[in-house]
């Protein structure tokens, strides 16, 4: 359904600084890319609710009606230690520390990032990318880059010009800031690097002998810098110019403005039409810092193994939580304020399960089309959840003025309000619908039961073809049969 077309949608766009309606480079299409992580350690909580905000983005995309490339990277080489140019790579380092190959600190770590957001009911991106597969698309880059003049090598590493560029166009336009004021407020290069500015960044860095993360290049063995990956990812599968570019808004800079730079000085334009920023979580109104110990990784929270918590809370909880405030304000993260949440929750699903109970009347006293009129006009106004979800209460309100007779709807507009609030709950929020997992999970022991009877009366006649061809067809749907003493299991893979 073509949702879209009835829809005005603003989103606030940080390179104008301001709301604006949202047109598509393709009409009924859309191209996001999402900055993902960097996989040296466990995600945290921040980047979890970051993470969670274009979800939910995404999703309301997919509810408009529009088809959506959803294009959210893994970062596995090339972020420097403190975001800087020199130094080592995070991932290296880490990799160096454990006594271990990179690829295996990546590894461990890109499932950890699965695991976590499979327990918040993530939808998949489209792509997900690597830094590591993309390393002849971003040595190209820098060779444009250098063709048009605003790159230099030297001693082995590629660094970007910016002084030079910013005679042709606005670096800093995204950010805010001003070359002159970044060039006044930083100290004279001392001669012992090798770059021209001190604002230059790094597009490509030689690799020193220890350095075990290296490629052969133009330039010599090195690396590709943090920036480039994400030119060359979101480009090669969205174009050259794209509908949305997402991230935190610690990316903003130098990260998203150092993109911007390096696709004008490829294209001549910019590449992103509507840049994004969520804001920052924080625990109990301080920043989050493993250093401090003012931390909570995200399984302590439906695992109650956090000090900050009273109890266990489930990943329903916790998105729920997150999306009652919007997406671009900080969030405090707190015991008190998931606590509150839980109840709001789950007053919410046991509204929602006395829909089917609704009995219907001849005519309504409630405006249900008014009221979901209103809940689109809260997530059209720049995806205002807190908006969305007041409004979602007011729908439980309907269901309990009619349940305790005060109020009448027809059946038409019981079957729009139970619609209407469980695709803004399951679909665009994000809520997982756990009595629906369950009863799913029941209709599938139900026919895998019927299954394993039907395959051991075949193996009984002696027919091993169709119990052959049974065992095999359910292989190949990821559920694999374990015969053993107790008769046959399954297992979903």
């Amino acid at each position: 359904m073509q949702r879209y077309k009835n829809n005005t949608l603003k989103i606030y766009n940080s390179l104008s600084g301001e709301k604006q309606v949202f047109i598509s480079v393709h009409e009924g299409n859309i191209g996001m890319y999402v900055c993902g992580p960097t996989v040296y350690s466990n995600v945290h909580l921040g980047n979890v609710r970051t993470f969670m905000s274009f979800d939910m983005i995404f999703r309301y995309f997919l509810h408009l009606g529009y088809k959506v490339r959803y294009v959210r990277n893994i970062t596995d080489v090339g972020h420097i230690v403190d975001d800087v140019d020199d130094g080592e790579d995070k991932i290296a380092k880490k990799a160096r520390v454990e006594q271990l190959e990179p690829m295996e600190i990546v590894q461990r770590y890109t499932v950890d990032f699965h695991d976590v957001l499979n327990h918040f009911n993530f939808l998949p991106p489209s792509i997900e990318p690597t830094a590591t597969g993309h390393i002849i698309e971003q040595i190209e880059i820098v060779k444009q880059i250098i063709d048009k003049g605003f790159a230099y090598e030297k001693n082995g590493s590629v660094y970007f010009d910016v002084v030079k560029f910013n005679e042709t166009h606005d670096y800093g336009k995204l950010s805010g800031r001003n070359i002159e004021d970044m060039i006044a407020n930083t100290r004279d290069l001392d001669g012992q690097s090798d770059k021209k500015n001190a604002q230059d960044f790094a597009l490509w860095k030689k690799a020193e002998p220890e350095h075990i993360m290296r490629w052969p290049s133009p330039w010599g063995t090195g690396f590709p810098g943090w920036h480039l990956e994400c030119t060359a990812m979101s480009t090669k599968y969205l174009g050259e110019t794209f509908d949305i570019h997402g991230g935190g808004m610690d990316l903003k800079f130098p990260h998203h403005e150092c993109e911007i730079a390096q696709n004008e000085a490829c294209t001549g334009h910019s590449p992103v039409n509507y840049w994004m920023h969520a804001n920052m979580l924080t625990l109990n109104g301080k920043k989050m810092s493993k250093s401090t110990g003012n931390n909570i990784l995200p399984h302590e929270i439906y695992t109650g193994g956090s000090p900050f918590l009273s109890k266990a809370f489930s990943p329903n909880v916790a998105r729920f939580f997150m999306m009652q405030a919007h997406y671009r304000s900080i969030l405090d993260f707190s015991n008190e304020g998931i606590v509150a949440a839980e109840k709001g929750f789950i007053r919410l699903m046991e509204g929602i399960e006395l829909l089917p109970s609704l009995s219907s009347s001849n005519a309504s006293t409630l405006d249900i089309a008014n009221w979901k009129q209103s809940c689109y006009d809260a997530m059209n106004d720049d995806f205002n959840t807190p908006i969305l979800i007041a409004n979602l209460f007011e729908g439980i309100k309907f269901i309990h003025l009619v349940k305790e007779e005060k109020a009448t709807l027809t059946a038409d507009d019981i079957k729009l309000l139970s619609d209407t609030l469980r695709s803004f709950t399951f679909d665009v929020i994000g809520i997982k619908d756990e009595k629906a997992t369950a009863q799913d999970a029941e209709k599938l022991e139900g026919v895998m039961a019927m299954l394993i009877d039907m395959r051991l009366e075949a193996r009984a006649n002696k027919n091993f073809a169709l119990s052959d061809q049974i065992r095999d067809q359910l292989l190949a749907l990821g559920i694999q049969l374990k015969d053993g003493k107790e008769g046959t299991t399954f297992t979903v893979q």
